[in-house]
């Protein structure tokens, strides 16, 4: 699940929407039930056909939720999806667990009109932006909303931020005498340094990141992102960059001995393999402390338009919030949540700790132009490969 965003700003909103903007059929059943055209809802109502109760039951009857790019060690999704599953009686669909941001986007448009479509997607925000302009999206309000920072949402709904955390470097410390602790240290040479971020950075948001974060810490900004491609560039001619999908099986390998990555993924994917608690140190850069949200989007085509809205419904909602907390994912509602006394109290304590000094928030258009550097230099600069 790659090309991803993760702006960590915390804040509350005001009351929920109650009215629901929805079609609903001219026809009433027997029951004096009405037909609802689930695939139009955009907000709950407080009571009626358009209910919490009566969206349940509709994705009840739909009985199946495909979700797409969500490894079950992702922001502790693999709790997310049977948790939902047991809750209601609905079946996920779970597909290319290990798939990018762009991987997403492209499903939604090769397998429309299939009962397999992606119902829906968990992206960098930049290709929600996309996705939105292409008109894939589908607008919709979950019941918190208004626990979600406005920052982080599309006013109409059209994607919503769910998680975030910081840019940070892991390191087994079992084979790497020193761990580099900056973006300065890793180029050093002859340390035995393998060092991989975990996709292509010009398809995977996390990937991006990094290469943003580097530029921070080389002289360049989230507005100049030039100087993180030759950052990576220098490395790859030291010899320390492994051209891989970095994460938790390149490191039980040995292929990599480092890697940048998001914290709470470290903190969930790799130091909870076996033997890696106390070996695998994780910390944010000094030199570049930089954060983002992922985002949350419904596809417009989604083939079960009511399960749709249930996962979103859930996935806000404080049982949901605290599911992504306890995988040490930063939730997006969670300044709400502790000023509630709804977070769970010990997977907050469990968070790694804030970095020291200012944290650098990218701005969707500093992302967008990141982007597009990168995908002019990466390929020929750096290397075309993962």
């Amino acid at each position: 699940m790659s090309l991803k965003r993760v702006k960590v700003v915390l804040a509350a909103g005001a009351t929920m929407a109650s009215l629901a903007v929805v079609s609903v059929t001219g026809s009433v059943g027997a029951s004096g039930a009405t037909t609802v055209n689930w695939s139009t809802v955009q907000t709950l109502a407080a009571s009626g056909p358009t209910s919490m109760a009566a969206l349940v039951a509709a994705a009840k009857k739909e009985g199946t939720l495909n979700v797409i790019a969500l490894p079950p060690n992702w922001a502790n999704y693999g709790a997310m999806i049977s948790t939902f599953s047991k809750k209601y009686g609905i079946k996920v669909n779970s597909e290319n667990p290990n798939g990018s941001s762009q991987d997403e986007i492209n499903a939604i448009i090769a397998d429309k009109g299939r009962s397999t479509n992606p119902d829906v997607i968990d992206v960098g925000t930049n290709f929600a932006i996309t996705a939105q302009q292409k008109g894939l999206l589908a607008p919709y309000r979950v019941s918190t909303w208004a626990h979600i920072p406005a920052a982080l949402k599309q006013p109409n709904g059209y994607w919503f931020d769910d998680y975030g955390g910081f840019v940070a470097i892991g390191c087994n410390t079992a084979v790497v005498k020193v761990c580099p602790t900056s973006f300065a240290q890793m180029l050093q040479k002859g340390k035995g340094y393998k060092i991989g971020i975990n996709n292509n950075p010009t398809a995977s948001s996390s990937a991006l990141a990094a290469v943003m974060a580097a530029a921070i810490a080389n002289h360049g900004s989230l507005n100049n992102v030039k100087p993180g491609v030759d950052y990576f560039k220098t490395m790859n001619a030291n010899g320390n960059f492994v051209a891989t999908v970095a994460g938790p099986s390149t490191v039980q390998s040995g292929a990599t001995n480092i890697v940048i990555w998001w914290d709470y993924l470290q903190a969930s994917g790799i130091n909870t393999l076996p033997g890696y608690a106390k070996k695998w140190k994780v910390v944010i850069p000094s030199d570049a402390s930089m954060a983002e949200y992922y985002t949350q989007a419904i596809n417009k085509s989604a083939p079960d338009p009511a399960a749709a809205r249930l996962w979103e419904e859930f996935l806000y909602s404080t049982q949901g919030q605290n599911i992504w907390l306890q995988g040490m994912a930063r939730p997006v509602e969670l300044a709400y949540m502790t000023q509630h006394h709804l977070a769970n109290a010990k997977a907050l304590a469990a968070l790694p700790p804030l970095p020291k000094g200012a944290i650098q928030y990218p701005t969707q258009a500093q992302i967008t132009k990141a982007e597009a550097v990168v995908v002019a230099n990466w390929p020929t600069e750096v290397t075309s490969g993962p």
